[in-house]
Order: structure tokens, then C-alpha cells, then sequence
């Protein structure tokens, strides 16, 4: 029996040389040509988490109509948690100073994470994932509410959803780069289209001025595409709660002094709204909405999930309204219908 043999590069991932390649394919294992490249780039050996539908093995995913409306489903409900970051951030606002309420909200949300860990007793990540774990803690746990918190300040929530609206289609490019994911021309057509709408509602919406803030939101923007990417990618490997559970971890060491330090410096008024806000802030988008929207990438795939992101922006407005007092144009209903229409294609698209 031939030993297989293996090359370990510079970042300690296992290489399988070509021969053992070209050997499984040619011994009958039905391996793909993209699971061979798969195994090259340092998949990793043995039992590992996969998402539902996938084939063990392979590296395919053969998701039936119940996995994938499963996996839809759990992306819905992240999209919909995170609809309400930005009216929860300024609801925080009101009691909070910015960088408070960003380093309280990681604290509390890295205590329920952690706690979850602990109980489960779930084993410390591998080294070779603390790499992808620090993109996600830098883009969704730090990066992104750190600057869009800040641009709250100054902008409204409605000014605040374009960065929102370009979110998916920066998503499904940086995806695209990352994993080498290739979605259909179909896709891309359907993605451009419903940003194209987005865009021109919200900033339609917001008066179409530029405001100094929006220099926050477009670092918010590129940093949490990489953090849903790396995310959506480790989700394959590991359990989406997982993912943004050590992620948050991570943070602890740099979120407790910070909150510590910001807490001393900015004052902080009790009020219902600022503790409602806060809450939900840390706990329903920083830990719960991250699980299920992870596990949605990870089950029908990074460029697809993130389409279902184009509703958020018509979702945080119709919540600005309810909950901020804020007025909608009357072009909300034909926007959201074309929102809609350009979902379905994205999530038919072959790819």
C-alpha cells in the first residue's frame, strides 16, 4: 500500500502533489477537478462541519429544495436582523457615546458568545482558521459598527442604508475573488440592477447630498465585505456560531479596555431607548443574526445569500419610520417591487 504524500508550504497548509491527485481521479473516487483544487488549497483532512446538502467528500454541494429553502430562510432572518442595526445604533445613541456603545456591544456580545463555547465545550479553532477568524472580528465584530456608529453622528439612517445597498454586490465580488466563486452573467445583470435601485432610493431619500460621514460608511462598506466573505467561507468548515463566536472572542482583549476607557470619557444617560438599543445592537445583530446569516451563506453560497441584503436597505427605512418618526418617499412600493424581482433572478441565476 502506497503512503500519500504530501508538501507542507510556508503557511503550514497540506499540499497533495499532483501525482496523488491525478492517482484518486484516476483510481474512480468521482473526485471533480475542483475538489482536487480544493484539497490543494488546504481543505482540511478528515471529519469537518458541512453545511446541509453537501456531499461529504466532494467538496459539492447538492442541496435539495428543502436545504436550499432552509438555507434562504436563515439568511432571510439575518437580513432582517440586521435591518434593525441602524435604527437600534440610534436608539444606543441617545444614552451612549459612539465608541462606547461599540465596545460595550462587543463585550456583550463576546459574554453570550463565550458562554455558548464554554457550555459546549466546543475545542479552540485551529491555527490555520485564526486568520480568517481575524478578517471577521476586524470587518463585522469591530470595523464595521465602529464606523458606521460613527457616522450615525452625523447622518440619518435613510443617508446611512446606501452603504447597505452597495453592500451585496461588493459581497458577491470580493466572494468571487476569495473563493473563486463564478456566478452566471444573469447574476451579475440581476446584482448591478437591484444596487443601481437601491441606490437611487436611498440617496433619493436622503436628499442626494453628500455628507462628511460618508467616507465612514464606504470603509464600512469594503471592511464588512471582507468580514461576510471570510465568514461565509469558514462556515463551510466550521458552525456559522461558531464562526462569529471566536471571532468576538478575539475581540475581548482590545473591547473590554476600550470599553473601560470610552466609558470614563463619555457619559452615558439610562434611558429605555439607549439600553433597547444596546441590546439588540450586541445581541440580536453582533451574535444571533450573524449565526443564522452565516449558516445561510455557508448553505446556498456567499454570492447568493448576499443578495438577499438588497432588501435591507427598504427594511431599515420601514423600521426608521416605525421606530425613528422618519418619512418615506412615495417611491419606496416601486422600488421594493423591483428589489423584489431582482432578488428572485439572483437566486435563480445558474452559478
Amino acid at each position: 500500500m502506497r503512503a500519500e504524500s504530501s508538501a507542507i508550504d510556508g503557511t503550514g497548509i497540506a499540499v497533495s502533489s499532483d501525482t496523488d491527485l491525478a492517482s484518486a481521479a484516476h483510481a474512480g473516487t468521482g473526485r471533480s477537478r475542483a475538489d482536487a483544487r480544493a484539497v490543494s488549497d488546504g481543505a482540511p483532512a478528515g471529519p469537518r462541519h458541512r453545511p446541509p446538502g453537501s456531499t461529504a467528500g466532494t467538496g459539492r454541494r447538492n442541496l435539495s429544495p428543502t436545504d436550499r429553502r432552509s438555507g434562504t430562510l436563515q439568511a432571510a432572518l439575518g437580513v432582517t436582523a440586521f435591518s434593525l442595526t441602524f435604527p437600534a445604533t440610534a436608539w444606543g445613541l441617545e444614552g451612549f457615546g459612539p465608541w462606547s456603545l461599540v465596545a460595550v456591544r462587543c463585550v456583550l456580545a463576546a459574554v453570550v458568545a463565550g458562554g455558548c463555547l464554554l457550555a459546549l465545550r466546543v475545542p479552540v479553532p485551529a491555527r490555520r482558521h485564526l486568520t480568517g477568524l481575524g478578517v471577521v472580528a476586524a470587518g463585522v465584530v469591530f470595523g464595521f459598527p465602529l464606523l458606521t456608529t460613527l457616522a450615525l453622528q452625523t447622518s440619518t439612517t435613510a443617508h446611512a442604508a446606501v452603504v447597505v445597498g452597495l453592500l451585496p454586490l461588493t459581497t458577491a465580488l470580493f466572494s468571487a475573488l476569495r473563493t473563486g466563486a463564478r456566478p452566471s452573467r444573469m447574476f451579475w445583470l440581476a446584482a448591478c440592477a437591484g444596487a443601481a435601485a437601491v441606490i437611487a432610493f436611498t440617496v433619493q431619500q436622503s436628499g442626494g447630498a453628500l455628507t462628511g460621514a460618508d467616507a465612514y460608511l464606504f470603509g464600512a462598506l469594503l471592511i464588512c465585505a471582507a468580514g461576510y466573505t471570510e465568514g461565509g467561507r469558514l462556515a463551510r468548515v466550521m458552525p456559522g456560531w461558531q464562526v462569529i463566536g471566536w471571532a468576538l472572542v478575539l475581540c475581548l482583549p482590545l473591547s473590554v479596555p476600550g470599553a473601560l476607557v470610552a466609558l470614563s470619557y463619555e457619559p452615558v444617560h439610562w434611558t429605555a431607548h439607549s439600553v433597547t438599543g444596546l441590546l439588540w445592537v450586541a445581541v440580536g445583530s453582533q451574535f444571533l443574526g450573524l449565526v443564522v446569516w452565516y449558516r445561510g451563506m455557508a448553505s446556498i453560497g456567499i454570492p447568493k445569500a448576499s443578495q438577499l441584503q438588497l432588501a435591507q436597505p427598504l427594511l431599515t427605512l420601514v423600521w426608521s419610520v416605525l421606530l425613528l418618526g422618519e418619512r418615506l418617499t412615495p417611491a419606496a412600493p416601486l422600488t421594493a417591487a423591483a428589489v423584489l424581482v431582482c432578488i428572485a433572478l439572483t437566486q435563480r441565476a445558474r452559478g
